[in-house]
């Protein structure tokens, strides 16, 4: 059973960095996390798209800032290096939506290590049986 389940569905580089951030910092207290990305944000766990996530329209031109400002923090800028900031934790498991990664392009071979396939409804499962859950 999971201490904290995410669900995240916003693919924006600014906006999955919330979500990512709360995983990391319940890992790092060794709470057991899990989170399903489903929509635009399964993007986030393919080799070819982490680190190529848009930043929001809203945002639009403070890209460089916002990285400055994550690195200042002493958080990795690169989503790719977050991921794998949370894979070394050894709490965090990242599921990739099944029908979300058909849909938007992310194949076995496209899949980051680590990160596993699962149905939404299994992870609903998996939510119910969750202390805490969250959805972004």
């Amino acid at each position: 059973m999971a201490d904290l389940a995410i669900v995240v569905r916003e693919g924006a580089y600014d906006r999955i960095l919330t979500p990512l951030a709360f995983a990391y910092l319940a890992a790092s207290s060794g709470q057991e996390v899990e989170i399903l990305f489903v929509n635009w944000a399964v993007r986030t766990l393919s080799k070819n798209h982490a680190d190529e996530l848009p930043i929001s329209a809203e945002r639009a031109g403070n890209e460089e800032w916002l990285k400055n400002q994550i690195e200042s923090a002493g958080f990795p800028a690169k989503i790719s290096d977050l991921i794998h900031a949370l894979e070394r934790t050894g709490k965090v498991k990242l599921y990739a939506c099944t029908l979300a990664a058909q849909i938007f392009g992310v194949s076995e071979d496209d899949l980051i290590d680590g990160a596993e396939f699962l149905p939404a409804n299994e992870f609903l499962a998996k939510m119910a049986e969750a202390k805490v859950t969250m959805t972004f």
